[in-house]
């Protein structure tokens, strides 16, 4: 069974910074692209960074300059280095894998685990 397990979200004050981690269990993610995802409260999961297993990165432009994806095979682990948050950036974070990059492998996990999502980890940035 597929797992993600999303950590490293909390509250912190404008300006500041968080490292999201995402460990995968049941599948290696070497194969697949990965995203970060967040959903908002009243608002649909939206999905603002990816990247390829060729470590081609993109970012959705509220994001670009201030996030930063990276990610670890050997560990199965995908990260988020959150830099500089705005109160706009508040809601819960989830990894997946990505089907928007045009991998087929990709598109096809999506396809047959579509339910499956992790806890996700709540970011909060309030002064």
């Amino acid at each position: 069974q597929v797992q993600f397990v999303e950590s490293g979200g909390g509250l912190v004050q404008p300006g500041g910074s968080l490292l999201l981690s995402c460990e995968v269990s049941g599948t290696l993610i070497r194969v697949y692209d990965m995203g970060w995802y967040r959903q908002a409260p009243g608002k649909q999961r939206e999905l603002i960074a990816s990247i390829t297993t060729q470590n081609s990165e993109k970012y959705q432009d509220s994001v670009k300059g201030r996030f930063t994806i990276s990610r670890d095979n050997d560990k199965d682990t995908v990260y988020l280095q959150m830099n500089s948050l705005k109160p706009e950036d508040t809601a819960v974070y989830y990894c997946n894998v990505d089907e928007t990059r045009g991998s087929l492998m990709s598109a096809t996990f999506r396809q047959r685990h579509s339910n499956i999502w992790g806890q996700g980890t709540q970011v909060t940035v309030s002064s």
